[in-house]
């Protein structure tokens, strides 16, 4: 009877835990419901906080971690939500219908942290699990075309659009690669369609193949959309819609819609340019920062011409006035300063623009004798500015000293603890009362 009592007792007791732990799963599984309806409703920090006291109750489950991993992803914080979908992954078994996903995500966070060899790895081990996960074959797509791959990224955007026909971001993304992977029968077919080219043409020229290439950056540049604010009603022949009425109902541009797009925006462009300060008379020579023109002849804009108007549009400088020099690039001011760090490392001193002038005028020499014989270094950066050096004394070579003698001599007089070197040659001229060269003509005696 008492063997009974105790199992009776024993069989109580594994009821009850048994009904806890029920409990405690029901308590788990509401929990990630409420994390799941606060997430739809874009309550992203409230749903956090659920999803982590859901997580206090079950450390191991893998749903959980993953709606974490989401939620610290939506709030851009990427460290959080690397490090949810890496202890997710963890704690998978590798039949897990979630491995594509994670691997998907874990691509997207490198991504977007620029560390494109770790997201293409990361992209490679989703497909590898799911040959068909439409994000990981975008992503890799993206990936390849950083590194200038266009065909084959489009090959990825394709397989996308295989599985999932009408994802936006495959399909815009294949669009703008058009003029990049499509074969010369389809840039045919294009310009056909945009009655750029007779309808029985049958092949491509590189002109050709250029027109395809400017009318479809137009389009990119949401051209239809800038005609279509710009006539209460388009003119039937600027514009022509491609598979109209369905899901992938397009608008592009004719040829004659391409080229009154072009008169339209340099027309708008010279208001725009004389608006930020440019004088009337100077619209037509502007340049860009590199100096190329940015209006052709019939004024319209150039390729670098519209991304200057653009900047204009913006309040952002990106020209250069007619009387203004092209700017030196990064790369050249660091030549020029290894330039002049070598030169003060055999004694040159840097002088001013105003020291050289005055070195002109105590020794009536040109500039052009000054740099061949008499010391000077001379270095351009543009036709605007350049930089002065002169040589260090030589005592026996007085003659290559003479630049040195006179700016010392010079600064000598706002400080007269200086030291003026001697010079043989100015001091023999001196004293016949002579000048270092001819007034006439620059030239040394």
């Amino acid at each position: 009877m008492r063997g009974k009592t105790l199992f009776l007792l024993s069989l109580s007791v594994l009821c009850l835990m048994a009904i806890s732990q029920c409990f405690a799963a029901e308590g788990v599984v509401s929990c990630v419901e409420r994390g799941k309806k606060l997430f739809a409703s874009k309550n992203y920090s409230q749903a956090k906080t659920v999803f982590s006291q859901c997580l206090k109750e079950d450390p191991e489950n893998v749903e959980i971690l993953l709606s974490l991993a989401g939620v610290e992803l939506t709030l851009e914080n990427l460290d959080e939500a690397e490090n949810y979908f890496q202890t997710a992954l963890q704690k998978m078994n590798r039949t897990s219908p979630y491995i594509s996903y994670t691997y998907s995500m874990l691509g997207d966070i490198s991504l977007k942290k620029q560390k494109n060899k770790e997201a293409l790895d990361y992209y490679t081990k989703s497909l590898e699990s799911n040959a068909a996960n439409v994000n990981s074959l975008v992503g890799k797509g993206v990936i390849t075309e950083y590194q200038g791959d266009k065909d084959g990224a489009a090959e990825f955007y394709r397989a996308a659009l295989a599985v999932e026909p009408l994802n936006l971001i495959a399909r815009q993304r294949l669009i703008n690669l058009e003029p990049d992977y499509f074969t010369d029968e389809e840039i045919l077919t294009a310009l056909k369609q945009r009655y750029a080219i007779a309808p029985d043409a049958k092949e491509l020229t590189e002109e050709q193949r250029q027109l395809f290439a400017d009318i479809h950056s137009a389009e990119q540049r949401k051209g239809v959309e800038y005609l279509k604010n710009k006539y209460v009603k388009v003119p039937a022949e600027y514009i022509v819609t491609l598979n109209k009425g369905t899901e992938f109902e397009r608008d592009i541009l004719t040829l004659e819609g391409y080229n009154a797009l072009s008169k339209h925006i340099g027309q708008d462009a010279i208001s725009v340019f004389q608006r930020v300060g440019v004088p009337i008379q100077s619209v037509f020579s502007l340049r860009n920062m590199k100096g190329e023109k940015i209006f052709k002849e019939d004024s319209t804009l150039t390729k670098s011409g519209f991304f200057v108007y653009t900047e204009a549009l913006q309040n952002r400088k990106a020209f250069l006035l007619p009387q203004e020099a092209i700017p030196p690039t990064p790369a050249k001011l660091e030549r020029i300063a290894r330039q002049i760090d070598a030169l003060k490392a055999k004694g040159y001193i840097q002088i001013s623009l105003a020291e050289k002038k005055k070195i002109e005028k105590e020794t009536f020499c040109s500039e052009e004798t000054l740099r061949e014989e008499l010391g000077l270094t001379i270095i351009p950066v543009n036709k605007n500015k350049r930089y002065y050096l002169v040589a260090p004394d030589n005592p026996t070579d007085a003659k290559k000293s003479v630049s040195y003698y006179y700016v010392m001599k010079n600064r000598a007089k706002k400080n007269p603890s200086l030291k003026v070197p001697r010079n043989t040659f100015v001091e023999s001229l001196t004293f016949y009362n002579y000048t270092v060269c001819l007034e006439s003509d620059g030239k040394t005696l």
